[in-house]
C-alpha cells in the first residue's frame, strides 16, 4: 500500500512510522498520546479529495474539514457565515456578503474577493465538473466594493441560492490547491493519506475561528465492512462511525459506552437510462415504478427504520408542507404488467442492474428490486462493486437501472433540481440522458418564485411529470445514523437532508 503525502515535512516523519498493520493495530495507544486525535470510522475511501465534483458523503465529512464556502450549516441545520462573517439580500438577485478579515487559505494566501471571483468563475467555467456549476453559471457578475465585500449578482432570482453555497461540494480553494494538494480555508489541512484506507488531516493555526478546532487532529480511517465499523466503534478504535449499521443500531443504543444519533436523512431511489435500452421508454420505467416492493426494502434493508416512499423524494419545509408531494406510485403488478405490454416488451427481457455490495443498504435493496421485477418478466442481472467503480460507472452512464442511496443538498423541495435539471454534467446521481423540457421550467420557476405557496403550487406541478417520467425513482425514506462513544461531545447529526453534512461540526467535537 502506498503512502502519499501532501504537505512538506511529513515525508521524513513517515520513514519512522511502523507499518500499517502495526500502526492500526496501536491506534487507541497513539491517540491517546496525541492527546487531541479524533477517530472517524470513514464507509468508503473517497475516490476524490477534489472540492467541487460529487463523490459521496464520505468525501464530503471530509472535504467539509478542508474547505469551506461562504456559507455553511451548525448543529441545528441553520445557516451560519464561514468565509463571509455576515451576508443579506440586497435586492431579488444580489446577495452582498462581508468577509472574515481573518480567514486565509492553507497556503497562507488571502480570502478576498479576487479570491471569490476565481472559485465562482471556475466552478461555473462551461468546462467544469462542478457538481453546482448550474447554481454557479446563474451568477452574472461578481462586484467587489471594497476590500472586505463581495457581491453576487444574480441572473435570475432563486429562492435557495445561500442554501445551495453551504453545500460540501460549494468549498472554496485557493487558487493554487490541487487535486493532490487540496488547499482550503477549513478547519484542518490535508497531512497524509493511505490509499484505500486512511486519511489524516490536521488543525490549520490560522483558522479564522478562534478557539476552534477543538482537536489537534482528524484520523479518518476506512471500514468498508459495515459489521467491522461498528466492532471499532465498540471496541474503542475510533471515536466517531458513519452510516451505522441498520442492524447495529438497537445494539448501540443499549450500549452505556457508546450513542446513537439518528435523523430521518436520507433515501433510495432507482436512476434510469433514459438514452438507451427498454428504459428509453418512459412506460417500462413507469411498470418498474409500480412493480417494486418497497414495504420489502424497508425491513431487508433497514430492520424497519424507514418507510416507503412512493414518489419522488421532495423534502417539504414548514412553509411548504404537504405529504402528497412525495405519493404516486405503489403496489400494483397488473398495471406494471399492462404497461410493458403497451411497450411492445410483455414477455420481458434482460436488464443490467448497477448498485454496490460495499454498502448493505445498496445491495439488501438491489436484491430486492431484482425479485420485483422477476415478478413482471424482467430479469435483472446485478452488478455490484466497489464504491469508487460504482462511481465510475455511474458517471459514465454504464448501466439499465441503478440502486442509489442520497440525500438532497438542503431541505427543500428544490434539492431535486440539481439531480433532474436537464443540461448538466453526467453524474452517478442523475439519470442518463433525461431532459425534460416542462420540468426543467418548472423547477426554474420552483427557484425564482419567494412565496411559499406559489413555490408549493409549482412543486405540485413538477411532482405531476416527474411521475409521468419515471426517471427518478423513489423506494424508501431511511433513517440515518452516526455513532459516538459516550465521552465525545459537541457532535451533532444534523437534520433531514442535512444529515450526510455533519462532517462540518467535527470542528467542535471534544473527545473525552
Amino acid at each position: 500500500m502506498t503512502t502519499t503525502f501532501s504537505r512538506r515535512g511529513l515525508l521524513g516523519a513517515a520513514a519512522a512510522l511502523p507499518a500499517a498493520g502495526s500502526l492500526f493495530a496501536n491506534r487507541r495507544a497513539m491517540a491517546q498520546a496525541a492527546g487531541g486525535t479524533l477517530r472517524f470510522g470513514l464507509s468508503a475511501f473517497p475516490p476524490s479529495l477534489r472540492s467541487w465534483p460529487s463523490t459521496g458523503a464520505s468525501a464530503g465529512t471530509v472535504k467539509l474539514n478542508i474547505f469551506r464556502g461562504l456559507l455553511g450549516n451548525d448543529a441545528k441545520g441553520e445557516l451560519r457565515g464561514e468565509l463571509a462573517e455576515s451576508w443579506r439580500q440586497v435586492d431579488p438577485v444580489t446577495y452582498e456578503f462581508k468577509l472574515r478579515q481573518n480567514a486565509v487559505f492553507q497556503d497562507g494566501a488571502k480570502v478576498d474577493p479576487d479570491a471569490i471571483r476565481f472559485n465562482v468563475e471556475a466552478i461555473a467555467a462551461e468546462k467544469s465538473t462542478a457538481y453546482q456549476r448550474a447554481v454557479f453559471q446563474n451568477v452574472a457578475k461578481v462586484e467587489a466594493p471594497d476590500a472586505s465585500t463581495v457581491r453576487l449578482v444574480l441572473k435570475e432570482p432563486n429562492a435557495t441560492f445561500l442554501l445551495a453555497l453551504a453545500t460540501y461540494n460549494s468549498g472554496f480553494i485557493s487558487p493554487k490547491s490541487t487535486e493532490a494538494d487540496p488547499i482550503g480555508a477549513g478547519p484542518y489541512r490535508l497531512v497524509g493519506q493511505e490509499r484505500g484506507s486512511r486519511i489524516e488531516v490536521e488543525a490549520f493555526d490560522k483558522f479564522y475561528k478562534p478557539g476552534l478546532p477543538k482537536t489537534k487532529k482528524i484520523v479518518f480511517q476506512v471500514y468498508q465492512d459495515e459489521s467491522l465499523r461498528a466492532t471499532a466503534l465498540r471496541t474503542g478504535d475510533v471515536d466517531i462511525i458513519e452510516y451505522v449499521p441498520w442492524a447495529q443500531m438497537d445494539q448501540i443504543e443499549s450500549d452505556p459506552n457508546q450513542k446513537l444519533l439518528v435523523s430521518d436523512g436520507g433515501y433510495m431511489c432507482l436512476l434510469f437510462n433514459c438514452a438507451r435500452g427498454p428504459f428509453a421508454d418512459k412506460r417500462v420505467r413507469q411498470a418498474v415504478a409500480w412493480a417494486v416492493r418497497r414495504d420489502d426494502i424497508v425491513k431487508a434493508a433497514f430492520f424497519g427504520r424507514g418507510h416507503a416512499l412512493n414518489g419522488i423524494p421532495f423534502r417539504t419545509t414548514a412553509a411548504m408542507n404537504d405529504p402528497s408531494l412525495n405519493e404516486g406510485w405503489g403496489l400494483d403488478l397488473n398495471k406494471a404488467k399492462a404497461l410493458l405490454a403497451a411497450a411492445g416488451v410483455g414477455s420481458g427481457f434482460q436488464a443490467k442492474l448497477l448498485s454496490t455490495a460495499q454498502f448493505g443498504m445498496h445491495k439488501d435493496t438491489a436484491e430486492v428490486v431484482q425479485q420485483s421485477l422477476a415478478a413482471i418478466g424482467i430479469q435483472c442481472e446485478l452488478n455490484m462493486p466497489e464504491w469508487g467503480t460504482r462511481v465510475q460507472l455511474g458517471n459514465r452512464g454504464q448501466y439499465d437501472l441503478a440502486v442509489h442511496g442520497l440525500a438532497g443538498d438542503y431541505n427543500d423541495p428544490d434539492s431535486m433540481t440539481n439531480y433532474l435539471l436537464g443540461g448538466q454534467p453526467a453524474s452517478y446521481s442523475r439519470p442518463v440522458g433525461f431532459n425534460n423540457e416542462k420540468a426543467n421550467q418548472l423547477m426554474k420557476a420552483g427557484q425564482a418564485e419567494s412565496d411559499p405557496q406559489k413555490r408549493l403550487a409549482i412543486y405540485r406541478e413538477l411532482r405531476d411529470v416527474l411521475l409521468d417520467e419515471a426517471a427518478f425513482v423513489g423506494l424508501a425514506w431511511r433513517s440515518q445514523g452516526y455513532g459516538t462513544r459516550s465521552n465525545i461531545s459537541g457532535f451533532a447529526n444534523l437534520p433531514g437532508f442535512l444529515s450526510l453534512s455533519s462532517g462540518s461540526v467535527l470542528e467542535d467535537v471534544v473527545v473525552g
